[in-house]
């Protein structure tokens, strides 16, 4: 039996992918006959109970009385097995905790593992000199957090040269699993498809709306519906503040979009279940750290969505999802709408999207990895 110490900037009920990840990651681990003990910040939310979890939560954001807890906690037994959720913004000090990379680098002979989610911000001549303060602290961040660990992991294969470059190691590929347990629920599925599209298409979108990825809604929703014979569903937080956005400039698209947010996973796995396909834009591209992604794949349901810097060769081999270019939101609805025209092509698409989930992205192999020696 392992003993596992996960640190983390964020773990439910505090929102947010990497908590969702962090938690499947730790309750596996515990199945798979490991004890299993996660650090996170101080939350007041009541806490959520997981089986085989053992749940501490630090004084204040890993500051420095956090930094004493965990030394107190994990340096007592130099053959446990520490794993760090790297998020430079989740670890506070507006992204520049500088002190935690520090304290990490001084433990490097503890038997560290690093899973990059995010590696630093960007530096470019012209942003802000600000932003490229904080892009040098970063990066200095990352290069002491990868020179701590004994494995190193990225999310997306498109920094493992990135993350080699600061470190000199070997960097691992640990691909983000669907955080949504596939419900299978066929009464509920009509009712919800119903309730949304009678019998006409329903086309799904699932995320949180953030500022990159709204322009390419903003284009393809309303061109989508120029077709009353079909309906949106927004889901995820978020989704109904940006569905009245869009009604508002839209008005006549009211009755054909609709919004879900706040759902349970068990009632948002039967509302994926109950769209006919899934319009996923990204503004650098699909790739193995897209959560929303997962979700629809690890549920069958075939992806329109883009291609862009972070997008690993595997998208375009393998075929699992439709791609369309970042520059050109537009043509999501035309490859959309073939879909939809097209069942035979849509299944196919599905039946690839989900293979390849169930061969590359299930939390099984991350957890085979983590456990591996």
């Amino acid at each position: 039996m392992t003993h596992w110490h996960i640190i983390t900037g964020e773990y439910p009920p505090q929102r947010g992918g990497v908590a969702d990840y962090t938690q499947l990651v730790a309750r596996e681990l515990a199945r798979a006959g490991d004890r299993v003990e996660v650090w996170a910040p101080q939350c007041h939310k009541p806490r959520n109970e997981d089986d085989g979890v053992r749940l501490h939560r630090l004084p204040g954001h890993f500051g420095p009385r956090a930094l004493i807890a965990l030394d107190r906690a994990i340096g007592r037994s130099a053959g446990e097995r520490v794993l760090v959720q790297y998020v430079p913004h989740a670890f506070g000090l507006k992204a520049m905790n500088l002190p935690l990379c520090a304290w990490l680098y001084a433990r490097r002979h503890w038997n560290i593992d690093v899973m990059f989610h995010e590696v630093a911000f960007a530096r470019r001549i012209r942003q802000p000199l600000r932003h490229n303060v904080l892009g040098e602290v970063t990066w200095l961040m990352a290069a002491l957090a990868a020179r701590s660990a004994r494995r190193v992991f990225v999310a997306a294969q498109a920094w493992e040269k990135m993350v080699r470059g600061l470190c000199g190691k070997p960097i691992g590929w640990l691909p983000v699993p669907s955080n949504i347990p596939r419900i299978d629920n066929p009464h509920a599925i009509r009712e919800i498809r119903g309730r949304y599209a009678g019998e006409q298409p329903l086309i799904g979108h699932l995320g949180t709306y953030g500022s990159g990825i709204r322009p390419y809604l903003e284009a393809a929703v309303p061109a989508l519906l120029a077709d009353r014979r079909l309906s949106v569903l927004l889901l995820g937080r978020g989704s109904v503040q940006f569905r009245d956005t869009l009604i508002g400039v839209h008005p006549a698209i009211a009755p054909y979009l609709h919004a879900a947010a706040d759902l349970a996973p068990e009632q948002l796995s039967v509302h994926l279940a109950a769209c006919d396909l899934m319009i996923q834009p990204y503004p650098d591209g699909i790739s193995t750290r897209r959560t929303s992604a997962m979700a629809a794949l690890a549920h069958a349901l075939p992806v329109v969505t883009t291609r862009g810097a972070l997008t690993e060769p595997l998208w375009l081999d393998s075929g699992a999802v439709a791609m369309t270019s970042t520059e050109h939101p537009a043509d999501l609805v035309i490859v959309a709408v073939g879909l939809l025209r097209d069942s035979r092509e849509r299944r196919n698409l599905a039946y690839k999207g989900n293979a390849l989930y169930r061969e590359r992205f299930d939390v099984a192999h991350s957890v085979g990895i983590l456990r591996a020696v």
